[in-house]
C-alpha cells in the first residue's frame, strides 16, 4: 500500500468539555494529518489536550466542530468508529482503564476473541505477544496484583494482540524502568506500524518518532 496514504486527517477540530463554554477550548481549530508509515510524537503540558485528542480520534468523544477522517472515511457516529477501533490500537493513559479480566492471559486474549479469533488462535497470539514483551511467565498472573509498570506492559500487550494497523500510545513509558523502556523502543523501531505517541519523555520520542508536534493552548505546532 502506498506510504502516502493518509490514515488520520483531522480538519478544524475544536473541543470544549461540557459546562466549560466560557473558557478556552481544549482543542481550537486543530489540524493533523498522518500518513501510512509515519511515526509521530506529541508533547505538551499536563491538561493540554493530548488525551482528549486521542479520545476524539477513537470516537470516545465527539468534536464541537470540525471533521475527523480515518482510513479515508468521515467518522461521526458510533457505528463509524467501530472499524477505527478494530484497526487502531489505543493504549490508555491509565492502565486500569484497559485491564478488566482476572488474569493476564484473559486480558490479552480478549481483543483477538472479540475480533472473531478462535480460542486456540487467541491463545497463540497471547503467547507470542507476551514473549515479544519478555512476559512469558505472566500468563496466569492476577492482573490486580501487578505493579504499575507491569500493568503498563500488559496493557500494551492487549493492544498489540489485536494486531492493529496503527498504534496510538498515551504515555507508554509511565512506570517502566530503563531496561523495559529500551525494550519498548526496540519493539516500536522494528515494527512497520504507523503510530502516534504522546509522551513527556523527549528522549524516548527522539528514538521512536520521525516528527514531534507540541500541543499547547489548543494549538498544534512542530516542536523544535
Amino acid at each position: 500500500m502506498d506510504n502516502s496514504e493518509v490514515i488520520i486527517d483531522l480538519k478544524g477540530v475544536s473541543f470544549v468539555y461540557h459546562g466549560n463554554h466560557s473558557q478556552r477550548p481544549v482543542l481550537d481549530n486543530l489540524n493533523l494529518q498522518i500518513s501510512r508509515g509515519q511515526r509521530v510524537g506529541l508533547i505538551g503540558p499536563n491538561g493540554s489536550g493530548k488525551t482528549t485528542l486521542f479520545h476524539l480520534l477513537m470516537g470516545l468523544l465527539r468534536p464541537n466542530q470540525g471533521e475527523i477522517l480515518v482510513f479515508g472515511k468521515k467518522r461521526q457516529q458510533e457505528k463509524d468508529f467501530r472499524e477505527v477501533r478494530e484497526k487502531i490500537g489505543l493504549l490508555f493513559q491509565d492502565s486500569d482503564d484497559q485491564l478488566f479480566c482476572p488474569t493476564v492471559a484473559e486480558d490479552v486474549a480478549f481483543g483477538p476473541l472479540n475480533l472473531g479469533r478462535t480460542q486456540d488462535e487467541a491463545l497463540e497470539i497471547t503467547r507470542q505477544v507476551l514473549k515479544r514483551l519478555g512476559l512469558e511467565e505472566f500468563e496466569d498472573r492476577l492482573t490486580y496484583k501487578l505493579s504499575g509498570g507491569e500493568k503498563r506492559l500488559i496493557s500494551l500487550a492487549t493492544v498489540l494482540a489485536m494486531q492493529p494497523e496503527v498504534l496510538v500510545l498515551d504515555e507508554p513509558t509511565t512506570g517502566l524502568d530503563e531496561d523495559t523502556v529500551e525494550r519498548l523502543i526496540q519493539i516500536l523501531r522494528s515494527s512497520d506500524l504507523t503510530y502516534l505517541i504522546a509522551s513527556h519523555n523527549r528522549e524516548f520520542l527522539s528514538k521512536t518518532t520521525d516528527t514531534v508536534y507540541r500541543l499547547a493552548q489548543g494549538k498544534l505546532a512542530r516542536a523544535t
